[in-house]
C-alpha cells in the first residue's frame, strides 16, 4: 500500500524524521518496502495566471500570453497548449528554473516573439507520465507562490508491504492508529457528519445471500455534475497512493477506500431497472466488467443485480453496463460488508485482483459502512453537487462477525516475552489499539475491535504487546540446548544435492538389500570374490554385494514385469569387496535406465533411452562438482563391449563404469529391452573443485574450425586431450561438432571436425598469432596421433 507521509502526518505528527517513522513501522511488523519523493526534483516554478492572450502572428498553434507570476509586471510567455485561456491558473516556470531531467528555462524567441518562461503540464513537472495540456490549478490558487509549496510536493510516498493478517492498516487511518500507539500520542479520525436528506426517493434493496453479505447500505444521490473537476488536493493524494483521477464520482470512492479502508461503488442510477438484489449468480450468467472483460459466472459467484441482470461482481469489480460517465446525473452509492470467505479466491478465478477484493478477502471492519457512506456522500455533494436521499440498510445481525473476549494471563507475559509490565501499561497498550479491556484478578479479558480480524487467541495478544513494546527491546536469552557446530568443507558436495539432481532428471531413489543371490552376483561381477554370510536369511540372499547393480537390476525387472515400461532408478549405498584377505566397505552411487527416453507425449517422437542419455545424466552430476572427467572405451564383464566407458579423473584415477547391459545378461535376467547402467565411487564423485575467481578478458575471442582425418580407433576425447596438452595459454576451449565417415574418407579412418576457441587476457589476437597457435597444435596432433588436415 502506498501512502503520502504528509497525509499520514495530518492525523498524527510525531516529532521524528521520515527515516525514524519508517523504522518504527517496520519494527512494528508493517514492513516498509520503499520511500520515494512525491515529485521529481525541480525549482523556479510558481503559480501563474493568464491575464491576456493573443494569437501569435506567425504560428497558428501558438499564443502570446501575458502571465502574472507575483512580481510587479506580468511576463510575456509564448504557449502552444490547447487549453490555455484567460483567467487560467497554471504552473509557470520562470527564467532560471530547472525542470526534471535538468532542463533549464532560458529567455527565448519563438517565431520572432520573446518568451520569458514556460507554462507547464503535469508531465513537464514529473507528476504524470503524459498530459493533454497545461496543468490547471484551482481558481483560488495564490499567484506567485512556489508550486512545490502550494501542492505540498516536498512529501514522501511510503510503500508498506502488509502481511495478509493486517488488513486494518490498508488505510491512512489504520496506519495513523499504529503510529499514534507507537508514539503514545492522541489522534482523531476524520470527522464525518450525517448528510442532509433532500429527497425521499430510494431504491429497494434485497439481500438473498445473507451469509455472504451481512450488511448492505445504499443511497440515491440525484442532480450530480459528473463533469465537475476533482479538487487538486484530492487528485494529488490519490496520485501519491498510486491511483489516477477518473472523474469526481469514482475519485471519491477511491479516496474513501484509501482514507478509511472501506470499498464503495457508484452505479449510474438511470441505468438500473427496478431495485438492487445481492444474490448468487445464475449458472452461465454473463457479466461485462469495467475493464471490458466478459466473464461467465456460476453459482459460487456473488453479484449485485437489478431486476434485469447482474450489475457487478460483489466486492471485486463493477459492471460496464451500469458504470458512471460524464452524462451521469444520478448515482446509487453502494457500501457493504462482504464476508471474507465469500470473496476469497473469487477474483483470482477470473484473473482479477482489485483494491476492493484485496481488502474484502482480508477483512473489512463490519462497523465502518455507515461512516464510510456518509463520508462519500459528503465529498460527492461538495465536489459534484446533488441532493442525497435516505440510506437504505439491510443488516443480518446473526451473520455479522462476532468478536469474543480473549483471556490474557498475567504470568504469560513474563514467561513468553521475558518482560514484566505494570497492569496500567498493558491496559494502556490495548486500549490505544482500540480494544476493550476488562481487568481480572490474574489477567485481562480483552475484546478485539471489528477491524482486527487477526486477534483470536492469547498468543495474538502477546504478539501485540511485543510489537508495541518493541521487538528490539525484548531481552535476549541463550538457548538451553548445547550443540556443536561441525565445519563443512567446501571441497565435498553433499550427496543429497546429487540425489536432487537425479530426481529432477526423472530418476527415483531405490533402497535394496546389501545381501544378494550368489548366482546373480557371479553373473554380473565374475571377477570379484564373493563374501558369503554364515547365517543367510534365505538362499537368494546369501552373499554380500560387490556392486549395487544386483539390487537395481532386480528392482527394474520387478517393475517391467508389472507393465512399467519406463524405469529410472538410482541407489546410494555400500558395496563389500575383499582385498588382501580383508573386507572393505566402499560407498557407491549407481543408476539404471531403460525404456523410452521421455514420458509419452505428443511433442517428441518416442525413442528408447541410449548410451548418450545416461552419459548426459552422469556428466550433469560432475558438472555440480566442477571437476572434469574422461570417458574411455573399455571392457567390463557385465556391459556391452561396444557401449562401455570407464570413467576416470584427468589424473587417471578410476571413478566408475558406464554402459549398456551385456546382451547375454539381458536375456539371461529376463529383460526384453536394452538396459543402461552406471556405478561410481561416491568419494571421488563428490570431490568438489573449489571455485576460483578468474577475471573476464575484455578482448574478443576467436574461433577456428579444423577437420582432421584420424584412425577409427582414435577417440574424440583423445584428440581433445592432445590439443589441451599443448598448453597454449590463449586456447580456451575445444568443441567437437561433427564426425564423418564415408565418401572422401578412406576406410578405417574418420573425419573429426573441431572448433578451437582462443582468447588472450592482454590483447586482441592477430591473424599471425592465431595461425601460429593452429600450427603448433597441428604439429602436436600429427606427431602424437598421426592426424592430418582434411582437404
Amino acid at each position: 500500500m502506498q501512502v503520502s507521509e504528509a497525509w499520514l502526518r495530518s492525523y498524527v505528527n510525531p516529532a521524528i524524521s521520515t527515516e525514524e517513522l519508517v523504522e518504527q513501522l517496520t519494527m512494528a511488523g508493517l514492513e516498509v518496502d520503499s520511500v520515494e519523493p512525491a515529485a521529481a526534483k525541480f525549482s523556479g516554478v510558481v503559480v501563474g495566471e493568464v491575464l491576456s492572450m493573443q494569437q501569435h502572428p506567425d504560428a497558428d498553434r501558438l499564443r502570446v500570453c501575458q502571465v502574472a507570476v507575483g512580481i510587479a509586471a506580468p511576463l510575456q510567455i509564448v504557449c502552444g497548449a490547447s487549453n490555455v485561456r484567460v483567467g487560467l491558473k497554471i504552473p509557470a516556470a520562470l527564467i532560471g528554473a530547472v525542470l526534471p531531467g535538468d532542463f533549464k528555462i532560458k529567455k527565448s524567441k519563438l517565431r520572432g516573439e520573446e518568451s520569458f518562461g514556460m507554462l507547464c503540464s503535469e508531465k513537464e513537472l514529473g507528476l504524470a507520465a503524459d498530459a493533454d495540456g497545461l496543468m490547471e490549478l484551482a481558481n483560488d490558487a495564490p499567484v506567485g507562490i512556489d508550486i512545490r509549496v502550494y501542492l505540498s510536493l516536498d512529501d514522501s510516498i511510503i510503500e508498506v508491504d502488509l502481511t495478509p493478517n493486517r488488513a486494518d492498516c490498508l488505510s491512512v487511518e489504520g496506519l495513523a492508529r499504529e503510529v499514534a500507539v507507537l508514539n503514545q500520542m492522541n489522534w482523531s479520525t476524520t470527522r464525518v457528519g450525517k448528510a442532509e436528506v433532500s429527497h425521499q426517493d430510494i431504491l429497494a434493496v434485497t439481500v438473498e445471500a445473507k451469509d455472504a453479505c451481512p450488511r448492505y447500505l445504499g443511497r440515491l444521490i440525484k442532480g450530480v455534475n459528473a463533469k465537475a473537476q476533482t479538487p487538486l488536493w484530492m487528485q494529488e493524494r490519490l496520485r501519491r497512493s498510486g491511483l489516477r483521477s477518473l472523474g469526481p464520482l469514482v475519485d471519491v470512492t477511491n479516496y474513501v477506500l484509501i482514507e478509511l479502508g472501506q470499498p464503495l461503488h457508484v452505479f449510474d442510477a438511470e441505468k438500473l431497472t427496478g431495485g438492487i438484489t445481492v444474490r448468487r449468480a445464475k449458472a452461465d450468467e454473463d457479466l461485462t466488467l469495467l475493464n471490458g472483460q466478459t466473464i461467465k459466472l456460476d453459482h459460487e459467484a456473488l453479484v449485485i443485480a437489478d431486476d434485469k441482470q447482474a450489475l457487478a461482481l460483489a466486492g471485486i469489480m463493477g459492471g460496464n453496463h451500469s458504470a458512471v460517465s460524464d452524462k451521469t446525473q444520478a448515482v446509487f452509492l453502494e457500501c457493504a460488508f462482504f464476508a471474507p470467505q465469500s470473496i476469497a479466491g473469487k477474483a483470482r478465478r477470473f484473473g482479477l485482483h482489485t483494491d476492493s477484493s484485496h481488502r474484502f478477502e482480508r477483512g473489512v471492519d463490519a462497523t465502518l459502512q455507515t461512516r464510510a457512506i456518509e463520508r462519500a456522500t459528503q465529498l460527492i455533494i461538495d465536489i459534484a453537487g446533488g441532493s442525497a436521499g435516505a440510506i437504505t440498510e439491510v443488516t443480518t445481525e446473526s451473520t455479522l462477525p462476532q468478536r469474543q473476549a480473549i483471556f490474557l494471563r498475567r504470568q504469560r507475559i513474563e514467561k513468553m516475552l521475558g518482560i514484566i509490565l505494570a497492569d496500567e501499561q498493558v491496559t494502556h497498550i490495548f486500549q490505544r489499539l482500540g480494544m476493550a479491556v476488562q481487568a481480572q484478578v490474574d489477567g485481562w479479558h480483552i475484546t478485539p475491535p471489528g477491524f482486527r480480524f487477526d486477534i483470536a487467541i492469547e498468543a495474538d495478544l502477546l504478539e501485540e504487546i511485543a510489537r508495541i513494546y518493541g521487538y528490539n527491546k525484548l531481552p535476549n536469552s541463550s538457548l538451553l540446548m548445547r550443540s556443536q557446530l561441525i565445519p563443512v568443507t567446501e571441497a565435498v558436495l553433499e550427496i543429497d544435492r546429487i540425489k536432487d539432481l537425479l530426481v529432477d532428471r526423472g530418476y527415483q531413489e531405490a533402497i535394496t538389500y546389501s545381501f544378494v543371490d550368489e548366482d546373480i552376483q557371479n553373473t554380473i561381477a565374475p571377477d570379484n570374490e564373493v563374501i558369503r554370510l554364515k547365517n543367510p536369511i534365505s538362499s537368494d540372499l546369501s552373499v554380500m554385494r560387490t556392486t549395487l547393480w544386483c539390487g537395481l537390476l532386480n528392482a527394474a525387472l520387478y517393475n517391467t514385469n508389472r507393465q512399467q515400461n519406463r524405469v529410472r532408478l538410482f541407489e546410494t549405498g555400500l558395496r563389500f569387496v575383499k582385498k588382501d584377505g580383508k573386507i572393505h566397505q566402499q560407498k557407491m552411487l549407481a543408476g539404471l535406465a531403460l525404456g523410452s527416453a521421455y514420458n509419452e507425449q505428443w511433442g517428441e517422437k518416442t525413442r528408447n533411452v541410449d548410451f548418450f542419455d545416461i552419459k548426459a545424466d552422469v556428466e550433469a552430476m560432475f558438472a555440480l562438482t566442477g571437476c572434469e572427467v574422461q570417458f574411455l572405451s573399455a571392457r567390463q564383464p557385465a556391459l556391452h563391449p561396444g557401449q562401455t566407458a570407464e570413467i576416470l579423473t584427468l589424473d587417471g584415477e578410476k571413478i566408475g563404469w558406464l554402459g549398456m547391459l551385456h546382451p547375454t545378461l539381458e536375456k539371461q535376467l529376463g529383460f526384453d529391452t536394452q538396459v543402461f547402467l552406471f556405478e561410481l565411487d561416491q568419494m571421488l564423485t563428490l570431490s568438489k573443485r573449489i571455485p576460483k575467481f578468474k577475471s573476464l578478458s575484455k578482448y574478443p575471442s576467436v574461433r577456428r574450425d579444423l577437420a582432421l582425418i584420424v584412425k577409427e580407433e582414435i577417440s574424440a576425447i583423445h584428440i581433445i586431450n592432445c590439443i589441451k596438452g599443448s598448453a597454449e595459454p590463449a586456447l580456451q576451449d575445444v568443441i567437437v561438432f561433427d564426425i564423418y565417415r564415408g565418401k572422401g574418407v578412406e576406410e578405417g579412418s574418420k573425419s573429426v571436425a573441431l572448433s578451437l576457441i582462443m582468447q588472450d587476457e592482454a590483447q586482441t589476437l592477430t591473424d599471425s598469432e592465431i595461425d601460429a597457435i593452429i600450427s603448433r597444435v597441428l604439429d602436436i596432433l600429427i606427431n602424437k596421433i598421426h592426424a592430418k588436415l582434411r582437404d
